[in-house]
């Protein structure tokens, strides 16, 4: 797990540029489930290049604690959001994280991140930083096969060079909601649960693309070699069928609940 958690760090660059956005309607509805006002304090769990940050800032919001694992990526966001003087980046774990002023939050959030954390503590640790009407507010950005042309001759190239990351039996968004559903009522320390979906097609270029792949840590810890023919089948292939570009559909699943 601590490979597969750092793979961003060596990336860094690469994620802010090529991972996309959060849709600004997510964290109007996570405000208005929280009833979050601007001088409430938030923490963020595993908070990579401030993806999810931004979404509360450009929403007036930042008095925000954020933890990162990536020293790389943690001086990544302190500097994207350097001229927020409440905004604070702690490079440490969020597990190991021992927070040493005792504040509660009023929201703990995380962003494509709080997997990486063990569910039998995380969920608890998240509880005892709460408020006692905190809320918790995970998402997930939730891969959507395809089976266009393109993406049928893109998972060729994968049976070839990296067949654990064929995606044909990925979770599907039900699959996926149901689970962390589960998983979140199971701590029991979370009640109210809520679950909501957002959806939008996305266009890339062949390099774009392959910029995005790379940006995902089982790409990541794939050995060069390999990867870079992986990754030239996939330009061939978008080339060839596409014209260049590529349409890929994202999926964000957002999980609200408030503390018991």
């Amino acid at each position: 797990m601590t490979l597969l958690k750092q793979s961003f760090n060596f990336v860094a660059d690469s994620y802010e540029k090529y991972r996309p956005t959060y849709p600004q309607e997510l964290f109007e509805d996570i405000i208005r489930y929280a009833n979050l006002d601007e001088d409430y304090t938030l923490l963020e769990v595993g908070s990579g290049t401030g993806k999810a940050t931004e979404g509360f800032v450009k929403e007036g919001i930042s008095t925000i604690t954020c933890i990162e694992y990536g020293e790389n990526l943690a001086q990544l966001t302190q500097k994207k959001f350097s001229s927020y003087p409440d905004l604070q980046v702690i490079h440490s774990s969020f597990e190991d994280w021992n927070h040493p002023e005792k504040v509660k939050y009023n929201l703990v959030f995380s962003g494509t991140a709080f997997h990486f954390i063990p569910h039998e503590t995380g969920y608890r640790k998240a509880a005892s930083l709460l408020k006692d009407d905190g809320v918790l507010a995970l998402f997930w950005f939730v891969h959507i096969p395809s089976y266009e042309p393109v993406y049928v001759s893109i998972r060729k190239a994968y049976a070839s060079f990296a067949p654990h990351l064929e995606d044909s039996h990925a979770p599907t968004l039900a699959e996926f909601i149901e689970k962390q559903n589960k998983q979140t009522l199971a701590s029991g320390a979370f009640q109210d649960l809520h679950t909501l979906t957002y959806t939008w097609n996305q266009t890339y270029t062949a390099e774009e693309y392959v910029g995005l792949l790379d940006t995902h840590s089982g790409h990541q810890l794939l050995p060069p070699e390999q990867k870079a023919s992986l990754y030239e089948e996939i330009r061939n292939a978008i080339l060839a069928q596409n014209s260049g570009v590529i349409t890929k559909t994202h999926a964000v699943a957002l999980f609200l609940a408030k503390k018991k």
